[in-house]
């Protein structure tokens, strides 16, 4: 293994072996505690640490990176406390993420570090986003994201590489190329000869290097990041490297050739740059016991600091409280409806337009995202006029990658951008759902990162759109704590409950009905304002029955009202479906006794059945019948008018409430 250290010291070269060394040295320390049962897992990177060394020392601090299990060499490098590291490692409090998160599935904004999750590929989306941010801010910066050789086989890595090149994005996207992912070998993986081979496809510039090379790695890194800021284009790097030791230890490497260890034994990264440092006598033998007993000591002295750390008490308000991060109150720009004085007669659509455009005015970090968003305005039109005003940086169309679009709102997010996203129907979501469910709603819980990211969801059926066009899913997201689910019936609302959305720090998923976009008006504040996420407006009084509803059904269920003057029926549009305003459904049980919970959404597994158990658990006293469900059809929506009528819960709305009247 040869080394070129180009212009660099013999203080610099030292340094660079201390960063080298220490993960080593740690991991060797983390192998003995494992067996020991003191941690309950480890994912070695023996043998693959010049690859996270060499490109974090070749980065500024202040420039984020997206690891993997493999990289304690950029923790590391970028000088975290190594006791904090170990109570993150052993479950504690005082790690990264209160015992929340287990080996490297964390991050620190101080350190500019970004959390993996185990589906790997998304990492690389996120660092779209940071580097759209420096682009917006013409910082001199690039992002830097890790793959493993079999992380390209997913969809997420395709996704986002595209976007970087069509963006023309400040990212070095490193592969680590191990041999295996798991147990399954690279010929089993893909087919092209070399995995940057697959850069030519996004016209993206691109080099095949010896990862175990330190000096390789720092210099190649360094080079790379000048182009990246120079060009503001990405780059791909393959790094050869192998897996010393098992996908994680409890794997083991049975199904490794032997010879492979031999071969990649003469190869280890550290052996060889000690053999390169004393040869050019920049270090001696005695000088290298010093710095590997210096390491010694400290790792035990800050292991001895770790394990005093207090066992964990479980305290049910804190855990609830870190799910969602705090909305900062800035009371000059706080308004409500009382203090609004001009309105006017608008629809549904128009609500949304205004509460877009007043926004834009407002966050000046707020970027629009979405498919045909720009020139075109959106499927819709919704967006129309906000590109000629606001330009192509903060109104951007995407390829289709709904996947890479959520996470590089993420991204954004981590460098304090607000983003809207545009699914271009809300039955898309699912290309992106690993992003909105794993990264997005669980980041702040993980390690107190907010994602400030609203993704808008066009919705629902009555257009004779099909079963790919017209589907309610918002119940697919209540059940994931960490987001906010909204869902507006007026265009009063939907001007208001989208602002609020985006000046909230949470993602949030709003829905819109389409079929509410041009056939429904209302009296709207011209001004900006503000309605409150997580409470349910009461739109009609009634003494008989509670309908309880949300989104067009709440239009069906007025149109009920107005045909039947002779029953006496309160309607409780709940507009946030997560959080739920249990104050109000409670509200509408005492008063009527009597509910029908009424959704566009099928019947199975819909809103509908948690909020009739949570009336049936806290409310039993107060019924005078069994609580009602009226809902669609189990079936996927048809296409056919008369096929998707008979599909709606409409239908079936007179046979309900009579029902509920008869008790």
């Amino acid at each position: 293994m040869e080394f070129n250290r180009t212009h660099l010291s013999n203080e610099e070269l030292i340094n660079i072996y201390k960063n080298l060394l220490l993960p080593r040295m740690i991991e060797e320390k983390m192998l003995v505690l494992l067996r020991q049962g003191k941690i309950s897992k480890w994912f070695s990177g023996i043998g693959q640490e010049a690859i996270a060394v060499g490109s974090t020392i070749a980065l500024e601090d202040d420039e984020w990176i997206m690891p993997m299990h493999r990289n304690l060499g950029v923790f590391t490098s970028r000088k975290m406390p190594l006791h904090k590291l170990f109570m993150q490692w052993q479950g504690n409090k005082e790690g990264y993420s209160k015992g929340r998160e287990r080996s490297f599935h964390f991050g620190t904004k101080e350190h500019h570090i970004c959390g993996m999750i185990s589906h790997l590929g998304p990492q690389l989306a996120i660092a779209d986003g940071v580097a759209l941010a420096y682009k917006l801010r013409k910082e001199n910066k690039v992002s830097v994201a890790y793959t493993g050789d079999g992380g390209t086989s997913e969809g997420d890595f395709h996704e986002a590489l595209n976007v970087a090149a069509v963006w023309d994005l400040p990212i070095i996207f490193i592969i680590e190329n191990n041999g295996y992912g798991l147990s399954t070998p690279v010929n089993e993986q893909y087919r092209c000869k070399n995995l940057v081979d697959k850069a030519i496809g996004y016209g993206m510039e691109s080099v095949r290097i010896d990862g175990n090379n330190v000096m390789t790695v720092y210099d190649t890194i360094k080079g790379v990041r000048e182009y990246c800021i120079r060009e503001q284009k990405p780059y791909l790097i393959e790094c050869m490297t192998f897996r010393m030791r098992g996908h994680e230890e409890a794997s083991g490497t049975k199904y490794v050739p032997k010879e492979l260890f031999e071969e990649w034994g003469r190869k280890d990264p550290i052996k060889n740059f000690e053999q390169y440092l004393t040869a050019a006598q920049v270090l001696n033998e005695m000088q290298i016991a010093d710095i590997r007993n210096e390491f010694k000591q400290h790792i035990e002295s800050e292991l001895q600091i770790a394990y005093q750390a207090n066992e964990i008490v479980a305290d049910t308000d804190e855990e609830l409280n870190d799910v969602y991060a705090v909305k900062m109150i800035d009371d000059s720009n706080k308004m409500t409806v009382k203090n609004l004085e001009h309105s006017s007669e608008i629809r549904f659509i128009d609500g949304i337009k205004q509460a877009l455009h007043q926004s834009m005015l407002e966050h000046h970090n707020l970027i629009l995202m979405g498919q045909d968003i720009a020139e075109y305005g959106g499927a819709f039109k919704i967006t129309e006029g906000l590109l000629e005003e606001f330009g192509k940086d903060r109104v951007r169309n995407t390829p289709l990658c709904e996947s890479a679009i959520v996470g590089a709102a993420l991204g954004l997010s981590l460098e304090g951008f607000k983003s809207v996203m545009e699914m271009q129907f809300a039955d898309f979501v699912t290309a992106g759902f690993n992003q909105v469910v794993n990264n997005l709603a669980k980041i702040n819980y993980r390690w107190n990162q907010n994602a400030d990211v609203v993704i808008r969801m066009p919705t629902g059926a009555g257009v004779a759109a099909g079963p790919f066009h017209s589907q309610s899913n918002e119940a697919w997201f209540t059940h994931v704590p960490g987001l906010k689910v909204v869902y507006p019936s007026t265009p009063h609302d939907a001007k208001g409950l989208l602002i609020a959305a985006i000046n909230d720090p949470n993602p949030v998923l709003y829905f819109e009905h389409k079929a509410l976009y041009r056939s429904v008006s209302g009296n709207v504040p011209e001004e900006y304002y503000e309605v409150e996420i997580g409470k349910a407006n009461i739109v009609n009084e009634g003494d008989d029955i509670s309908i309880i509803t949300y989104g067009a059904a709440v239009h069906w269920a007025l149109d009920y009202a107005k045909e039947y003057e002779d029953i006496s029926i309160e309607i409780i549009d709940l507009r946030t479906l997560l959080p739920l305003d249990y104050h109000a459904i409670k509200n509408a049980v005492a008063k009527t006794g009597k509910i029908l919970l009424l959704h566009e959404d099928t019947l199975m597994g819909g809103i509908g059945g948690e909020i009739s158990a949570w009336i049936s658990e806290h409310c039993f006293e107060m019924l005078d019948a069994p609580v009602l469900r009226c809902a669609s059809l189990d079936t996927p929506i048809p296409f056919n008018s008369n096929l998707e009528n008979n599909f709606l819960a409409k239908s079936r709305l007179d046979e309900c409430v009579k029902k509920l009247l008869s008790y």
